[in-house]
């Protein structure tokens, strides 16, 4: 189990990538969106990230993302990468 500790980000906002940042949440998943593709694909990058945070399980955070139209494989590596800077791996 992964627990958000402090404020990580991952990515950047050029073209076909995107920006991930996670901080420590306040009970739940809390997942904000901005995306130039938001009206046809928002749902799906909203569920990619939260597959990612549960493959990853991580139960309480606040995702914060900026898509500049970033396939899904780069989306869960984005995730994944937040999730492993920002938090304290219990093994």
């Amino acid at each position: 189990m992964a627990v958000i500790s402090k404020m990580a980000k991952a990515g950047s906002v050029e073209s076909n990538d995107i920006l991930v940042m996670i901080s420590p949440g306040d009970g739940k998943i809390d997942i904000e969106v901005e995306s130039i593709v938001y009206n046809q694909y928002g749902d799906d990058i909203k569920k990619t990230i939260l597959d990612t945070l549960e493959e990853e399980e991580v139960t309480d955070a606040k995702v914060i993302v900026n898509d500049k139209g970033a396939l899904d494989f780069t989306i869960r590596a984005r995730v994944k990468a937040c999730v492993r800077r920002g938090s304290v791996q219990d093994v």
